[in-house]
């Protein structure tokens, strides 16, 4: 469960614009500090003789020390506005679903980082300068420190400036976006849940209970929202050491309404407030859906993505097929992996938990419904369909997913000849769908 709930706090953390700012500004704090320490302990002598040191009095110091500390904060505001408007062609160019993917570019969070961080030092050394009406100190080291850290703030304006115009591009979000994809499918299959490294003889799914349905009792949800992660190993470690056999009721990237079952738990008889607290505890619920254990969720900001360029109002198929593109690719390295059971056992061998994990056929089905109804005036789209699914074949072995592949790529065919008057583009979608058929014939 630790490891769970601190991968969604560093996940909410990730995805906010106060974090890493917030670090850089208290590590401008400790750096400011810590360079007029060096200044009061050092002598003067030394220092001076060094030719990148400042060397000016007190009204110079102050004056570039205020100089930047305004530029700053005024360039700060200014980041902050383009980042905003940024944020928001996005969230109605690509869809709001995007914005998380935004709200997690560390580029732009260390740009307002260094920008706030370089004013609050330039603030805290600026109080410091004394002139002739007092003990006069100048902190050479700390101010030349200051400067070093303006002309850093003008490299990293030039990097933002250009972060900003590269990020808004259609082929840099569908990479990044795919990119997320892969880093799931690579966390997340083979899953497997209380399963040890070998098992030599795993308990037929026969000898589930007879009255399984009628003797579980289910434990509700406590609030409404999306259900990001469940905790397995803290699940299968509350139905081992009670003997219990538990039964899935969703997988993460659905949204529960308070009060649906999460999960039925046999025998029912040994339910009490303490395990249904502890129960809970293991099902992780948010605002919105997290690529954490979530497959599903990157297949669908694609397809949204895809959607609105191929909708009358963009009516940009380039970046449709891109979207399919970057799909295929991922669904070809998905289909060479081994899908988890839904029957989980507990390292003797004992049915312990009966998952609702996400099949190939469901993903398909996620990847290309949208797209494949949305793409009906579009003959450019629905023929790369056809070769994508051609591909995917390639690389899947199982009967059930091929099957599912082939009605797709009938369901294409069918309404696309229903559809499209031109003979030459009727004629192309046949040649793809017989390609696409061939290669799920070679088995």
């Amino acid at each position: 469960m630790k490891n769970i709930k601190l991968g969604k706090l560093w996940d909410s953390l990730h995805s906010s614009y106060w974090f890493v700012p917030t670090l850089m500004a208290l590590s401008a704090i400790a750096l400011a500090f810590g360079m007029l320490s060096l200044d009061r302990a050092a002598k003067s002598d030394p220092i001076e003789s060094l030719g990148w040191i400042y060397t000016g009095g007190p009204d110079g110091a102050r004056t570039l020390l205020s100089s930047v500390a305004g530029s700053m904060i005024t360039v700060a505001g200014t980041a902050f506005s383009i980042t905003i408007v940024a944020l928001t062609l996005a969230s109605s160019q690509f869809g709001p679903r995007l914005m998380r993917n935004f709200m997690q570019d560390t580029g732009n969070q260390v740009v307002l980082g260094t920008f706030i961080g370089t004013f609050i030092y330039c603030l805290l050394v600026l109080r410091t300068v004394r002139g002739d009406d007092y003990n006069v100190f100048v902190p050479q080291i700390s101010v030349t420190i200051g400067m070093v850290l303006a002309l850093a703030s003008i490299g990293v304006l030039i990097y933002f400036i250009h972060h900003v115009s590269t990020s808004m591009q259609a082929s840099h979000i569908i990479r990044d976006v795919g990119r997320e994809l892969d880093n799931a499918i690579d966390r997340l299959f083979p899953q497997k849940i209380g399963q040890g490294k070998s098992i030599p003889k795993q308990r037929s799914v026969a000898e589930i209970p007879a009255g399984f349905e009628k003797e579980a009792t289910p434990i509700l949800a406590k609030e409404s929202g999306y259900l990001q992660a469940i905790d397995d190993e803290l699940l299968m470690k509350i139905a081992t050491s009670k003997d219990l056999l538990l039964r899935l009721k969703y997988r993460p990237g659905k949204f529960i309404v308070e009060g649906s079952e999460l999960v039925m738990i046999w025998p029912g008889e040994r339910v009490n407030k303490k395990l249904i607290h502890h129960l809970n505890q293991a099902f992780i619920f948010g605002e919105q859906r997290t690529e954490q254990q979530d497959i599903e969720f990157p297949i669908n900001q694609l397809v949204e993505i895809a959607a609105r360029a191929i909708s009358p109002g963009i009516n940009d198929p380039f970046t449709a097929i891109q979207c399919i593109n970057q799909m295929t690719a991922a669904l070809c390295r998905l289909a060479e992996r081994d899908f988890p059971s839904p029957y989980r056992y507990d390292n003797d061998n004992n049915l312990r938990a009966i998952a609702n994990p996400v099949t190939f056929a469901e993903l398909i089905d996620a990847a290309f419904n949208q797209i494949r109804q949305y793409s009906k005036p579009d003959i450019a789209v629905r023929i790369r369909l056809l070769e994508a699914i051609a591909l995917i074949a390639t690389h899947t072995r199982n009967q059930k997913d091929r099957a599912a592949l082939l009605r797709h790529a009938q369901m294409i065919e069918r309404s696309s000849c229903e559809e499209v008057s031109e003979e030459l583009d009727r004629k192309d979608i046949e040649e793809r769908y017989l390609a696409a058929v061939k290669a799920l014939k070679e088995f």
